[in-house]
């Protein structure tokens, strides 16, 4: 699940709650859709906490001097 399912799922508890003007016996659509939005809350804030984390890096930089004259060559900066 990601951020877009997150999204989905709150939309459609938002429906549930609010836009639907249904009765059914078997279950209750306003606290089924107040359930929905708070799931969907959760897994787009997860989602986000994922997607904004932030690994290390490593940063290495890397010189070539040339044997003859002594003078560096190439400068290369590699990140890992």
């Amino acid at each position: 699940m990601g951020i877009g399912s997150g999204i989905f799922i709150f939309v459609v508890g938002l429906i549930l709650a609010f836009a639907l003007q249904v009765q059914v016996s078997w279950i209750d659509l306003k606290v089924t859709g107040y359930i929905l939005m708070g799931a969907g809350l959760v897994v787009f804030v997860i989602s986000l906490a994922f997607a904004l984390r932030r690994r290390p890096r490593t940063t290495v930089q890397r010189e070539t001097i040339d044997p003859a004259t002594g003078q560096p060559v190439e400068r290369r900066t590699d990140e890992y």
